[in-house]
């Protein structure tokens, strides 16, 4: 069986940790197991997809990017018949924000949210009265690493003004309240075939609300309590049972876990944080290979 390891073109932006690099070891790792997997940039012309029985999203990390284009790339891939993990239903799916309204229409947690379409030009002000907080963060629909994602007060945010709605003539938009919980740290919950894996923390550096490593945060692996991860285990049972990888984004807030992403495209999995996260990834891909 012939598996695409997808990944893309530009710059890799993570640091290797405890002597295993996920960017550069987990391709090797795989095929030292006897795949016959092959990395190949998700864009590039030149690549042969009909050799293929299997593609499998690695690091497609500009597909935000090329929006229009990474969308066609499936389509392509779909219509040869190629298995994709994970599925395409599903990764067009999370593709857009918008996924979160349906999952707290399911009743599970979610950081409450404001969606705000192309071209939106409103009173900004009435976000602040709608999600009762003085201090917001505002994001694309489709967007990835913090890009475009600005914080507004209701204090200055006349000064703003200009900024943000030029921002919305180019798509979509979410606003939530920055939650003050971000100081203590994000957590990742690390599903395989909807079995727990491995958590982290990521924090942001001090004055910031960032946690990527690119801007100064740091990441922490953690003895998740059971509860916790029974909060997390729930996003994946009702929107991603059956995958071969979720990551479950959040925040702990008056002591339960509020949802702030569900990742099933590209995620970064922070293989080299969790005890057998390595071999739980393997063999997790293994048992949906003999599944084709």
């Amino acid at each position: 069986m012939n598996i695409a390891y997808i990944v893309y073109s530009g710059e890799v932006k993570y640091l290797p940790a405890n002597n295993f690099n996920e960017i550069e070891d987990l391709l090797p790792f795989l095929q030292h197991k006897g795949l016959n997997i092959t990395a190949e940039i998700w864009d590039d012309p030149a690549a042969d997809w009909e050799a293929y029985d299997v593609v499998l999203l690695k690091m497609p990390w500009d597909y935000h990017e090329k929006y229009t284009q990474f969308k066609a790339w499936l389509d392509k891939i779909e219509a040869l018949g190629i298995k994709m993990l994970n599925d395409f239903h599903l990764v067009r799916w999370n593709m857009d924000k918008h996924y979160l309204e349906a999952i707290a229409a399911a009743g599970l947690p979610v950081i409450p949210s404001i969606f705000l379409d192309k071209g939106w030009n409103g009173e900004l002000s009435s976000l602040f009265k709608t999600l009762q907080e003085t201090t917001l963060i505002i994001k694309p629909c489709v967007s990835g690493g913090s890009k475009n994602t600005i914080i507004i007060q209701s204090d200055t945010v006349a000064d703003q003004a200009g900024n943000i709605l030029s921002l919305l003539s180019q798509g979509d938009f979410i606003a939530q309240p920055l939650m003050s919980q971000i100081e203590e740290g994000e957590w990742s919950f690390i599903f395989f075939n909807s079995r727990y894996s491995h958590t982290i923390i990521k924090k942001p550096k001090a004055g910031d609300f960032r946690v990527q490593q690119i801007y100064g945060g740091t990441i922490v692996p953690v003895n998740a309590e059971q509860a916790l991860i029974k909060s997390a285990e729930a996003y994946v049972q009702q929107f991603a049972g059956g995958t071969l990888y979720a990551r479950v984004d959040g925040l702990i807030a008056d002591g339960r876990f509020v949802l702030m992403e569900l990742e099933l495209i590209e995620p970064f999995l922070y293989l080299s944080y969790g005890d057998d996260a390595v071999e739980n990834y393997y063999n997790a891909l293994k048992e949906q290979l003999i599944k084709i």
